[in-house]
């Protein structure tokens, strides 16, 4: 399987590899925000891994499951919606650009807040019924 002599274990079989792990990846590089272009550094408290723009809100569609960065999509996801979880945290809901997902993600601390209750009074000043 090995060409190189080195790749040989201490019995003489060939070195085996780790199997690659597909549990939760820890983010904390910088990047740039795709909807707003804003740079977005590493969150310094809270979750161990960056969900959103802190500065737009926005998201990516990179999970299945919450931090496995398993998606296949990668499409924007927009923030509709925050609600407010049964321990009293705030989250964002956000919706899929491309394939309509939904996901919760928890609001982090460094969240602009005026962007945040915007999302939030998004749904009483475009209801989705008229009213008279």
């Amino acid at each position: 399987m090995f060409d190189h002599p080195d790749d040989e274990g201490d019995q003489g079989r060939p070195a085996t590899r780790a199997p690659r792990r597909t549990a939760r990846r820890h983010e904390d590089r910088p990047f740039n925000c795709r909807h707003c272009g804003k740079a977005v550094a590493p969150q310094l408290y809270g979750a161990k891994h960056r969900n959103h723009c802190p500065h737009c809100l926005w998201s990516l569609h990179v999970d299945e499951a919450t931090g496995d960065r398993r998606s296949g999509c990668g499409a924007r996801m927009e923030p509709i919606a925050v609600w407010v979880r049964a321990d009293g945290e705030w989250a964002l809901i956000h919706r899929c650009t491309a394939c309509a997902t939904l996901r919760s993600n928890r609001v982090a601390a460094d969240d602009n807040p005026w962007t945040m209750m915007s999302v939030a009074a998004r749904a009483l000043t475009r209801p989705p019924f008229p009213i008279d």
